[in-house]
């Protein structure tokens, strides 16, 4: 473990199953910081792709940026939340979501949550996700 790592606690209740690809809970203490629900498009707002997994690349790749902007690293995730614009197709791309998700945050697996919904504010969106992160003080 990352000395900067350290103040996370992984909360996983010793009877459950294990969770794949996720924590149960996850405690923490130190700065705080928030994204706002992050979409896939690039850096100019422009969708580079309608592709369900490059779209989650795009948006973990500009949350690890947001992230660096206050001195964070991936590491430093407690929660994302997703939502996406539809359930069977994210679960038809689990290997592929997987692979992009460990290239681009690692294997560090923080709480999650996901929600399908009717539609996101961008008409291309099929995903958008925030995150809270907490920097070791």
């Amino acid at each position: 473990m990352q000395p900067d790592a350290a103040r996370l606690e992984f909360l996983h209740p010793a009877h459950w199953k294990p969770a794949l690809g996720y924590s149960n809970g996850v405690a923490a203490s130190g700065r705080m910081v928030f994204t706002g629900g992050i979409i896939g498009w690039n850096a100019d707002q422009v969708f580079e792709t309608d592709d369900f997994v490059g779209q989650v690349e795009q948006a973990l790749r500009s949350i690890v940026e947001v992230l660096a902007c206050a001195g964070a690293k991936p590491e430093h995730l407690v929660r994302l939340t997703w939502y996406v614009t539809d359930k069977k197709e994210y679960l038809g791309s689990l290997k592929e979501l997987g692979r992009a998700y460990r290239a681009t945050i690692g294997k560090h697996f923080p709480a999650m949550a996901l929600v399908q919904v009717v539609a996101l504010v961008e008409d291309r969106a099929k995903v958008e996700i925030e995150a809270t992160a907490v920097i070791p003080v």
